[in-house]
């Protein structure tokens, strides 16, 4: 790719400022009547309808991260013009997989896919092509991209919210949610159907193409390594021995969760953990004493989590964890400065290109390339001939390549260096 290729002349279509739109039209009542399929023999019904219609599928699955362990869907959604809208209980069905040979040929539909694609891939599901209606909002340059702004922006219907933080493993599931979740698919293929020939007129649409495309072939995500450090409020402890305490506490709150099927937090809050490791209690006195652990069920448990609290107490010193972990990637930006003041000044030309692009195309930063590929790509300056491999290797696509390579090139020439 040569510097010299400037991208075309394109803009973002003007978007009407909300307040000088019509008022959006109330969705209200999906167009099929709303039923939860739990019977196999109708599954398979379903399987063999997909298997010999056509078109794009709209799909969509809702999870009870707040009260269950695990993203295991509890219901999937699932619309096609020929098949009409059906509701899926992959708990009572067991899984979903015999849905999969007819669903392998269509084009899916859905929105955020990164949410969903996990727990669909648990119940038997895998896309061969999709197409995500919010990352294809963002492409196209709109402030709003989750659904419901989105349809109401592209296309004037105002759908039914406020049910996605609710618990979908209650069985019955009431009326009011089916709803909700029916109208979820109702619409995304027209979504997707406009937000197409808007990117077609943005000159985006391949950009947009290539990006759906990594998202089918994306590994599943590695296991986080020590994920206990994710507990929040753990940036206030920087003991090592207070932070063993919260690694016991929180893989004993780990396993309780798994075996009750609770989410986490239910068993134990980050924040009870956090004070444990600052109190150190020896005795369940002590422990009873502390916010959280004084309630009836925590001191029903005070025994395990003051022997949690005990284990951590006897290791030894080189057995503790680290205050934080090695990085196999650059420092954080902000100490760049201080490391490393000519990085500093590449990654500030870098930037300031970046989001000379991010303007010029309405596409957010973070869509535009990926803020830790720059990091790792200027910390250490390689040759400007070995930029586009290094991104490449780093998973860039072809149009971000082109369209940010050149920038990342200039922050790299000795002028750049010196500013």
């Amino acid at each position: 790719m040569s510097d010299s290729a400037a991208p075309p002349a394109l803009a973002p279509p003007a978007v009407t400022p909300q307040a000088e739109q019509p008022a959006a039209t109330p969705l209200l009542v999906p167009r099929d009547p709303v039923a939860v399929t739990t019977d196999p023999v109708r599954l398979h019904d379903l399987a063999r309808g997909l298997a010999a219609g056509d078109g794009p599928v709209a799909l969509d699955a809702e999870r009870a991260s707040g009260y269950r362990y695990g993203g295991r869907a509890y219901l999937v959604q699932l619309r096609r013009d020929d098949v009409g809208t059906h509701l899926l209980d992959p708990v009572a069905l067991g899984d979903l997989a015999a849905l999969q040979p007819g669903l392998s040929a269509a084009e899916w539909v859905l929105h955020a896919a990164t949410q969903d694609l996990p727990s669909l891939a648990e119940a038997g599901l895998t896309p061969t092509r999709l197409f995500d209606t919010e990352l294809a909002g963002r492409l196209a340059g709109y402030p709003r991209v989750g659904l419901g702004p989105l349809v109401e922006e592209v296309l004037g219907l105002a759908l039914q919210k406020g049910h996605g933080a609710a618990d979908w493993s209650v069985r019955p599931l009431p009326h009011e949610l089916l709803v909700y979740a029916a109208l979820d698919v109702e619409v995304l293929v027209d979504l997707r159907d406009a937000l197409t020939d808007v990117l077609r007129r943005q000159g985006k649409l391949d950009w947009a193409l290539q990006e759906f495309a990594a998202l089918v072939a994306a590994p599943p995500p590695a296991p986080r390594v020590d994920p206990w450090r994710r507990t929040s409020g753990i940036h206030k402890v920087h003991d090592r021995r207070a932070l063993a305490v919260i690694r016991e506490l929180w893989e004993q709150r780990d396993e309780i969760a798994a075996r009750r099927d609770l989410a986490p937090h239910r068993v134990l809050p980050d924040a009870a953990m956090v004070a444990a490791a600052t109190a150190r209690p020896r005795t369940t006195a002590d422990l009873v004493a502390l916010p959280v652990f004084g309630g009836r069920a925590q001191r029903r448990q005070a025994s395990i989590w003051l022997a949690a609290i005990s284990r951590a107490a006897a290791l030894a010193d080189r057995d503790l964890p680290p205050t934080h972990l090695a990085g196999d990637g650059p420092p954080p930006a902000s100490r760049w400065a201080a490391k490393d003041p000519v990085a500093a000044a590449r990654l500030a030309v870098a930037r300031e290109g970046i989001a000379a692009l991010s303007a010029q195309w309405s596409i957010p930063v973070e869509n535009l390339i990926s803020p830790d590929l720059v990091r790792r790509t200027l910390w250490h300056p390689p040759a400007t001939d070995e930029v586009d491999g290094l991104l490449v290797a780093g998973g860039a696509r072809p149009w971000q390549i082109e369209l940010v390579g050149p920038a990342l090139r200039a922050a790299l020439t000795p002028a750049a260096a010196g500013a």
